[in-house]
């Protein structure tokens, strides 16, 4: 069967599909009930927060959370995978402003750096990240958001001259050590600013360190 859309015959297997009214409610909910516990999340520690208020801040029953989460903890992976995916794009965004490619690692490290003074990251991914989800799936979703970044950043760097040249991947995790690191210092210090600003030029110091012998 053909139909007529916009003037423009189009037949009936060809048809775009459309989310039908149950989807999107399902979709609406799904993302009330992430929205809410990010904001519960970001204030208190995850064993603070009980389910009974995430779903009254999300305006849904209990029976929707669990009929879109398994639990509480699937509920958080959500929710850090969310912000981890946040964090990446606001990271990227601030390293791309530098026109020269090669400067891009700098840039996106010190970025870091800086976006871990948000209390919500520090919260979620830092403090109960590790505890909520267990060490082995943190590092996995850390390393599937940050690893990938890191790698484009190095190799680009080499190529312009900033980096000397060697194995990527190994210096990528090392980097990616050292940004968990100091983003775990920040996030347990008792002044997050100073301890922000001391890791930032130790992190700077090191890129430096990383720059070819001169010949």
């Amino acid at each position: 069967m053909t139909l007529i859309i916009d003037g423009v015959p189009v037949r009936e297997e060809d048809r775009p599909e459309v989310p039908s009214l149950k989807a999107e409610h399902a979709e609406a909910t799904r993302r009330a009930l992430v929205d809410s516990a990010r904001e519960l999340f970001a204030q208190r520690s995850f064993a603070e927060v009980p389910i009974e208020e995430i779903v009254r801040r999300a305006r849904v029953t209990r029976g929707a959370l669990y009929h879109h989460f398994q639990d509480k903890t699937d509920l958080f992976r959500a929710v850090f995978e969310a912000v981890e995916e946040e964090l990446g794009r606001r990271v990227a965004t601030k390293a791309m402003r530098v026109s020269d490619p090669a400067k891009h690692l700098e840039a996106g490290c010190l970025a870091f750096i800086d976006e871990c003074a948000d209390p919500a990251i520090q919260r979620i991914v830092l403090l109960d990240g590790p505890s909520v989800l267990g060490w082995e799936a943190w590092r996995e979703l850390d390393l599937n958001y940050g690893l990938g970044q890191l790698v484009m950043a190095i190799q680009a760097a080499i190529e312009g001259g900033h980096v000397e040249r060697q194995p990527v991947e190994p210096l990528a995790h090392l980097l990616l050590g050292a940004l968990n690191e100091g983003a775990l210092t920040i996030a347990h210090a008792d002044n997050p600013d100073r301890a922000r600003r001391q890791v930032r030029a130790a992190m700077a110091r090191l890129l430096r360190g990383l720059a070819p012998a001169p010949s």
